[in-house]
């Protein structure tokens, strides 16, 4: 009889032990479950505040959806200093001085090829929308929160030497090979820019090609405007060269994002989408394809236009968006980044610009050329004192020249690994 009520409490102790575990799971699971759909709940939010409702959508050749949105509808305008903005429909000055693109490099084989985008193909805006590339459940699942989604790391903006703290550009990750200019009060900055595909090791790492407007110094309180082509798997979902805006006011902590995902840059363009595909892009030896961003201080209103190739004008940042670059920018770069987060402890594989060394000349190497900065007065000058900054020359490098035709020019970019880059 002893031995059966032993047995009874040890089966009721199992039981209660076998419970307590069970309901620890499903509290788990449970905890798991809601955190998930909170996530899910999230990232719906944020879509429906980043996708407003389309008049008209066009699907991209490359699976891209670009929403022909009313310009009174963009993202821009949930900024609550936007709220009674009126849209500026153009610049009130333009800069004096642009290079005539035709007649650069008479030379059959330097002249550049007309440019386009994908979505093109299949369709276009009508007047008075802006198309807007339509972000995927997927893409904000990319980042690594929700907030986070379109926006830089911290501390991405090349330092150069003289202000330079070394173990802060190291620690970032990024690597850098661009020409610059400092010491004045600069209004603006153009250049045309050569276009390829580089090839990207690890989805987390990215391939650019822009010009930063800087103002502030590389502390907390930077001010960044940022334009050129990208490829950024983690991004877009895919390997394709893409045009691409930046802003930040913050260094990139709070302030700021790509395109048009969040509120601040002002679209008046319906033919050209931020962050859609460009299409045809450079081939090594072969045809070789370049676009051309101008980016200036209105004199007048205060706010930063951006034009891209010859005509197309596609709006504004306005200025209350910046405390230091309200007045001017103190420096202005031109050049490549990568993302090296050293897969299997070494160097990273991601290609910058054409994936060749600046050395290899036309048709191999990328280059940018007819930089040009803007002066107080709204002219468009060549850049006085270029320097060169680059973190490790044997992985990506950058080399200057000037003549006739290109003006202010350099080569740049690199293979990442190789025998003299580990």
């Amino acid at each position: 009889m002893g031995s059966a009520r032993f047995s009874r409490c040890r089966t009721m102790e199992a039981l209660v032990v076998i419970f307590s575990v069970l309901g620890i799971v499903s509290l788990c699971c449970g905890t798991r479950l809601e955190s998930g759909s909170r996530q899910k709940l999230e990232v719906q939010k944020h879509l429906r505040r980043l996708n407003k409702p389309a008049v008209k959508t066009i699907e991209s050749p490359d699976g891209d959806l670009i929403d022909c949105v009313h310009m009174s509808h963009q993202p821009a305008f949930d900024h609550p200093f936007l709220k009674d903005h009126k849209i500026q429909m153009r610049p009130s000055y333009h800069p004096e001085g642009l290079f005539d693109e035709n007649k650069v490099a008479e030379k059959a084989s330097e002249k550049p090829n007309p440019i386009n985008q994908l979505w093109h193909a299949n369709g276009k805006c009508p007047e008075g929308t802006i198309p807007i590339r339509r972000t995927k459940h997927e893409d904000v699942l990319r980042a690594s929160s929700v907030k986070r989604y379109g926006r830089k790391k911290h501390r991405s903006t090349p330092i150069p030497p003289r202000s330079a703290e070394p173990d802060l550009i190291n620690q970032s990750g990024h690597q850098h090979a661009i020409a610059y200019v400092e010491g004045d009060k600069y209004y603006g900055a153009k250049a045309t820019m050569n276009v390829w595909e580089p090839s990207i090791q690890q989805p987390n790492e990215f391939s650019l090609s822009q010009l930063w407007i800087l103002g502030g110094s590389f502390g907390e309180d930077l001010n960044s405007i940022e334009a050129g082509w990208q490829v950024s798997p983690d991004l877009y979902g895919d390997n394709n060269t893409r045009l691409f805006t930046y802003w930040t006011s913050d260094a990139y902590q709070a302030t700021g994002c790509y395109n048009l995902l969040c509120s601040g840059f002002i679209q008046i363009n319906s033919d050209i989408a931020m962050g859609a595909s460009i299409s045809p892009v450079s081939a090594y030896r072969n045809s070789q394809y370049d676009i051309s961003i101008l980016v200036w201080k209105d004199p007048k209103e205060g706010h930063w236009w951006m034009q891209f190739g010859n005509g197309y004008v596609m709006g504004y940042w306005p200025s209350f968006l910046f405390s230091y670059l309200a007045d001017s920018a103190s420096m202005i770069e031109w050049g490549g980044e990568v993302v090296n987060s050293e897969p299997n402890g070494e160097h990273t594989s991601t290609q910058m610009g054409s994936g060749h060394f600046p050395d290899e000349g036309f048709g191999k190497a990328s280059y940018f050329r007819n930089i040009q900065v803007v002066d107080g007065s709204n002219n468009l000058k060549p850049p006085k004192g270029i320097g060169t900054f680059t973190e490790q020359p044997d992985c990506y490098d950058v080399q200057t020249g000037s003549n006739g035709d290109w003006g202010h020019f350099f080569y740049y970019g690199g293979p990442g690994r190789n025998p003299n880059c580990k």
